[in-house]
């Protein structure tokens, strides 16, 4: 049976290949018939979006959760990175915040919350999920990362394969797997 992993706003690049690389036109997080397209519920064995949940309300957030749950195979993932509300750099949290910190077509101008360790557990939890922390920052700054496999969805804005972050950490995400269970 074929791997059905498939990448939620996968944008210009390609970091994973195999997977379904998917634009918002063609499977938006909110729309069901387009989910009901592409898959079957409970055909799904992962998926990877990439600082894509911070462009949702966090209503809205839960409402994408349900929808994914809906379609992923019991077991089955969603790794999902966003901005850290609690990285303690001012320049970061300038570019992360809500609204964006310039021009309506910048990419964060349409970031509708920043979500911290215990408001994207909270927001998966009530769509059903067990929630993973991957990497974080808690409510001191402190940044905590764990052993993650890259084969199961690589984050390119992650401390481990953001350039950025090669001599000190400058630009990292809030990422987890939120696990359907089995």
């Amino acid at each position: 049976m074929e791997r059905l992993r498939v990448v939620i706003g996968a944008g210009e690049y390609n970091n994973n290949p195999g997977w379904l690389q998917t634009q918002e036109k063609e499977l938006n997080l909110l729309n069901r018939s387009g989910w009901e397209a592409m898959f079957r519920p409970g055909t799904v064995e992962a998926i990877l979006a990439e600082h894509v949940w911070e462009h949702l309300t966090y209503e809205e957030g839960v409402e994408a959760a349900k929808l994914c749950f809906e379609f992923l195979q019991p077991g089955g993932y969603i790794r999902c990175a966003v901005p850290d509300a609690y990285f303690p750099n001012e320049e970061y949290q300038r570019i992360v915040q809500i609204g964006g910190p310039g021009p309506v077509d910048h990419p964060a101008a349409s970031h509708k919350i920043v979500y911290t360790y215990e408001t994207i557990t909270a927001m998966f939890a009530e769509a059903g999920f067990i929630v993973r922390l991957l990497e974080y920052c808690d409510e001191n700054g402190i940044f905590h990362d764990g052993e993650w496999d890259a084969e199961k969805g690589l984050i390119f804005r992650s401390k481990r394969f953001d350039p950025r972050n090669k001599d000190e950490l400058v630009f990292v995400s809030l990422l987890v797997d939120a696990v359907k269970p089995e």
